[in-house]
């Protein structure tokens, strides 16, 4: 069983830096995509960036030009660099890794708020 844990949430400034880290361990299968989502309370959870095992990476549109996710494949661990955040950013963040059977694996979240 893959088990997902992120760290690096907390309270910004609006126009502040985090970078949320996430890292997947344990199971039998590879991990292939990791991804970052957020959700608002009384909202679906959306996509905020995904990164494949070979580096292609997808944004949002309210992450590009803002956001970068990386990763090392080595330590199965995927980072969310997030500068110029703005309130409309706070939210839940969830790390999702799936392996190489399309089984998708949850962390436990992330409360990033951005607040003055």
């Amino acid at each position: 069983q893959v088990q997902v844990v992120e760290s690096g949430g907390g309270l910004v400034q609006p126009g502040g830096s985090l970078r949320l880290s996430c890292v997947a361990s344990g199971g039998f299968f590879s991990i292939t995509v990791m991804a970052w989502y957020r959700q608002d309370p009384g909202k679906p959870r959306e996509l905020v960036a995904s990164i494949s095992r070979e580096g292609s990476t997808n944004y949002a549109g309210s992450a590009k030009g803002r956001f970068t996710i990386s990763r090392d494949n080595v330590k199965n661990t995927v980072y969310l660099q997030m500068n110029n955040l703005e309130p409309e950013d706070t939210a839940v963040y969830y790390c999702n890794a799936k392996n190489g059977v399309r089984q998708d694996f949850w962390g436990q979240g992330t409360q990033v708020t951005v607040s003055s």
